[in-house]
């Protein structure tokens, strides 16, 4: 039976009160039956009237069993006088009841202490007592009903009434109680479950959290779960969208170009010569844009063919200096280096020198002839720290924040804008760098210029491998 949420602890909720109240009903009603209720609450209110200085004479019996039969009328019970070892001296019942074999038990409290004694014919008795003065324990007694008598007495009834009213009123109240719970747990519930049925076709939807702290933490954690899936969507449209964006514009040049040639329009081999080297640029772009993507492709699902080595951070930062020296003359743009010394660290120094290079190679072609470039490493806060800063134009404030994001390119009319760049390589840099478990920050200042900075972990005595961390 397939029950929601809500039926499931109506139902429950329901079952456990039943059973609660059957159980107590039944318990009571035993309890009154077997152990014959309303004559103890007779002996207890009988024997509290008694007063401690009731006197029992000792000077003759004759005097004694007429105060214990006195006492007797006046509290409608059998009375008894016991000495401190429990025999009975004095009974009022002696004529008209039948005798008690052996001791009595000496009652210590009277409101607790109530005993059963069977007389010479079989007959049950209930009795309690307390002291009184000349060393004797007035005894009060009343004999037990046959249950036939008690279930049937009005005292019973009246009192089984009762209970019966107050475990009606007692349900009701908990099945109140019981949908205000089933309410506040059922409600917020059914809340997410109808916004992750919106979710499901495409509609972004968030819920106020509510109800109990297990369910509201679900509430907030349910929220946080539609903007990430929202974020991840609008990603996946935006890298489908610039993808498709970045391979037109080569498809398109590729396609007419070899249109030309085909048709005879280009017919000139300098002419035939150009559509070639076009097809065969466009052709280039599109490959460095697949194998950008196979790379991505591959840090996010933790597939990276990393090696793991220990390196010399030191000479690999020169080695980058020292190629693209010359491609900083040609530029006229100083390239200068500032590097210190740095202890050893784990990691792949080819996928290293990758993100160097995309970033000297950018800050080379944002920098005017004239303007300089400085690859500076030191060590600060017990990690290696590489900066690369130029003089350039400086980014843009509302660009500076996306310039990590896959595709996303700066303003074309600045310079390096006409480079065809997909816009894939600060991005793979950062997942790289991320990969070392090392980061990336950039800054920059219109006008000024900007700075890089790299930051990677040095290897620990018995480190030996390489942090790769993936599912971001």
């Amino acid at each position: 039976m397939n029950l929601s949420l809500r039926s499931r602890l109506w139902l429950s909720f329901g079952f456990v009160i039943l059973l609660m109240a059957l159980i107590i009903g039944v318990t009571m009603l035993v309890f009154v039956a077997r152990g014959n209720l309303v004559s103890r609450l007779q002996l207890q209110a009988v024997v509290a009237q008694l007063s401690q200085r009731q006197n029992i004479p000792i000077i003759k019996a004759e005097a004694a069993q007429q105060a214990v039969e006195r006492i007797s009328e006046a509290v409608g019970m059998r009375v008894l006088a016991i000495d401190q070892e429990g025999l009975i001296k004095f009974d009022s019942g002696i004529e008209t009841e039948a005798e008690f074999s052996g001791a009595l038990r000496i009652p210590s409290d009277p409101r607790r202490d109530i005993f059963l004694i069977k007389d010479l014919e079989g007959n049950q008795w209930l009795y309690t007592g307390r002291p009184v003065q000349n060393g004797y324990t007035l005894i009060v007694a009343i004999e037990r009903q046959p249950l036939r008598e008690v279930i049937g007495s009005p005292v019973t009834a009246e009192l089984l009434q009762a209970l019966m009213m107050s475990a009606f009123v007692g349900v009701g109240l908990s099945m109140l109680l019981a949908v205000w719970i089933t309410h506040s747990v059922a409600s917020p519930l059914q809340k997410i479950s109808a916004a992750s049925q919106k979710i499901a076709v495409g509609e972004l939807t968030k819920i106020t959290p509510e109800g109990p702290r297990e369910v509201w933490a679900l509430g907030e954690a349910f929220n946080e779960m539609a903007d990430q899936v929202f974020a991840s969507q609008n990603s996946q449209r935006d890298f489908v969208a610039n993808v498709s964006h970045e391979l037109k514009t080569p498809l398109t040049s590729v396609q007419g170009f070899a249109q030309a040639i085909l048709d005879g329009t280009v017919s000139s081999p300098g002419d035939q010569k150009q559509a070639a080297q076009v097809i065969y640029d466009e052709a280039g772009r599109m490959h460095r844009m697949v194998l950008d993507l196979l790379d991505l492709a591959k840090l996010d699902a933790g597939t990276a063919d990393f090696r793991r080595e220990r390196l010399d951070l030191s000479p690999l930062l020169q080695r980058v200096i020292e190629k693209f020296s010359p491609q900083a003359l040609e530029a006229q743009v100083a390239l200068n280096s500032q590097i210190d010394p740095l202890p050893a660290m784990i990691g792949d120094g080819d996928r290293l020198v990758q993100v160097f290079t995309n970033l000297v190679d950018n800050a080379l072609k944002h920098t005017p002839p004239g303007g300089q470039v400085t690859l500076a490493a030191s060590v600060v806060n017990q990690r290696a720290e590489i900066s690369i800063t130029d003089s350039g134009t400086g980014i843009p404030p509302d660009e500076l924040s996306r310039i990590f994001e896959r595709f996303y390119q700066m303003d074309k009319s600045r310079k390096g804008g006409d480079q065809h760049s997909a816009g894939l390589g600060l991005a793979i840099a950062q997942e790289i760098v991320e990969a070392h478990g090392g980061g990336m920050s950039a800054h920059s200042q219109m006008g000024q210029g900007s700075s890089f900075t790299v930051w990677l972990p040095f290897a620990k005595p018995d480190d030996e491998t390489l942090v790769i961390q993936t599912n971001k």
